[in-house]
C-alpha cells in the first residue's frame, strides 16, 4: 500500500484546532486519516525541516505572532519552543536548510524575520528586514507594505514578493542572517504580487498576483539577481465579475507546468510551459469547493490535494503528467479551514 502524508496548516477561527496531517492512498486513489498534529493558532504556513522538526506560524493568546518549532516524530507533536516576538502572526515560513535559518514573512507588519534554527530544533530570532514605502492603488494595498512570501531562490538568494507594494525583492543572506537587497522589480500597478517559484533551468520565476488574478513570468539572472517581466497572462476568464484573489502557485518538478488556484473563481488555472518561459493556459478545472487558498503535488506528482478554505474540505486531483492535466478522483474530504498543504517527505 503506497501511503503519502500531507500536512495542513489551517486558520482557527471555527472548527480547527491547529495544525493537521492527511493521508494520501495511492492505490485506492483517497484522501484519509485526518488526524491532529499539534494545537496551534491561526498556523496558517508550515514547513518540515530534513532533521524532521515541524516549523509554523503561530499566533499566540495574547496576540502576538511567530513562528513555533514541533518535534514531528511523535504525535501529537511535541512544542520545542516558541519565538513570538511579532504584534500578528505571519502569513509564510520556510526552512533555509544550508544556513539552518527559518524565514518568514508578516503581510500585517511588513517585516520579513530571520531565526537561526538551534541544535535542538528550536527556533531564536536573528534578524529582520522591514518594508515601507510607495503602495499600489488597490483598496488592499493602501494600509502600507505587505510581504506575503519569503523563499530562497535556486542561487540561494531570498526572494521576498510583497503584495503591497506590487514588488518582487531578492536579498543577499549573510551568515548572521542579516538581508541586503540585490534587486527589486516593481510590477505593473495593482498586481498584488503573493508568491512566486524559480525555473533554474529556464531561467525564469512566475509570479501570481493575487489582486490581477493575473500570472506574470520574469526572466531572472542569477548573476545580477536582475529581473524582468516577460508576459503577463490571466488566471481567470475575461468574463469572471465576481470577486476573486489568486493564490498559490506551483511548478511542475520537469518545467512543463505550472499551476494557480483561484479564491472565488474556485478554480486551479493549469499552464503549459514553453521552452522559452512563455505560458498557456491548458485547463481550468474546478476545485469543488470554496477558497482553494493551496494545494500541492505528492511525491511522483502524479497527484494534487486542494484544501478549500470557506468549505472546510480537501479534493483530489489525479494528474496526467505528460499533458499536465488534472480529473478529480475525491471531494469533500473533510479538512477544516485549511490554508496551507506540505508534502512530508
Amino acid at each position: 500500500m503506497m501511503i503519502e502524508k500531507f500536512l495542513v496548516g489551517t486558520y482557527t477561527r471555527d472548527a480547527s484546532e491547529g495544525i493537521y496531517e492527511i493521508e494520501l492512498d495511492k492505490d485506492q486513489k483517497q484522501l484519509q486519516n485526518l488526524q491532529l498534529v499539534a494545537k496551534a493558532g491561526n498556523p496558517t504556513y508550515v514547513a518540515v525541516s530534513k532533521a524532521n522538526r515541524l516549523y509554523a506560524v503561530d499566533k499566540g493568546s495574547n496576540g502576538k505572532g511567530g513562528a513555533m518549532a514541533l518535534d514531528n516524530s511523535s504525535r501529537p507533536a511535541t512544542e520545542i519552543n516558541l519565538c513570538l516576538n511579532e504584534d500578528t502572526n505571519p502569513a509564510y515560513i520556510t526552512v533555509d536548510e544550508g544556513r539552518q535559518f527559518v524565514y518568514t514573512a508578516n503581510y500585517h507588519t511588513g517585516e520579513v524575520m530571520v531565526y537561526k534554527i538551534e541544535s535542538d530544533g528550536s527556533l531564536a530570532y536573528q534578524n529582520k528586514v522591514v518594508h515601507s514605502g510607495d503602495v499600489g492603488p488597490r483598496p488592499e494595498q493602501e494600509n502600507g507594505a505587505h510581504p506575503h512570501y519569503a523563499d530562497l531562490t535556486p542561487d540561494g538568494r531570498l526572494a521576498v514578493v510583497d503584495l503591497g507594494q506590487d514588488r518582487v525583492y531578492i536579498y543577499d543572506i549573510a551568515d548572521d542572517g542579516s538581508l541586503t537587497q540585490a534587486s527589486t522589480i516593481k510590477m505593473e500597478a495593482g498586481f498584488g504580487p503573493r508568491h512566486i517559484v524559480f525555473d533554474a533551468q529556464k531561467h525564469v520565476a512566475f509570479v501570481v498576483g493575487e489582486l490581477s488574478s493575473k500570472l506574470a513570468v520574469l526572466s531572472y539572472d542569477e548573476k545580477t539577481a536582475h529581473m524582468d517581466v516577460k508576459h503577463i497572462v490571466d488566471t481567470i476568464p475575461h468574463d469572471w465579475e465576481a470577486h476573486n484573489g489568486a493564490a498559490a502557485i506551483r511548478l511542475s518538478n520537469d518545467g512543463k507546468f505550472v499551476y494557480v488556484s483561484n479564491r472565488g473563481n474556485n478554480s486551479i488555472a493549469a499552464f503549459e510551459v514553453a521552452d522559452d518561459g512563455s505560458v498557456e493556459l491548458i485547463q481550468l478545472i474546478s476545485t469543488e469547493g470554496d477558497f482553494p487558498r493551496d494545494f500541492n503535488f505528492n511525491e511522483d506528482e502524479t497527484f494534487v490535494v486542494v484544501v478549500n478554505q470557506n468549505t472546510n474540505d480537501a479534493t483530489l486531483y489525479e494528474r496526467e503528467v505528460n499533458t499536465g492535466k488534472l480529473s478529480v478522483v475525491q471531494k469533500d474530504f473533510f479538512v477544516p479551514e485549511g490554508v496551507c498543504v506540505t508534502l512530508e517527505k
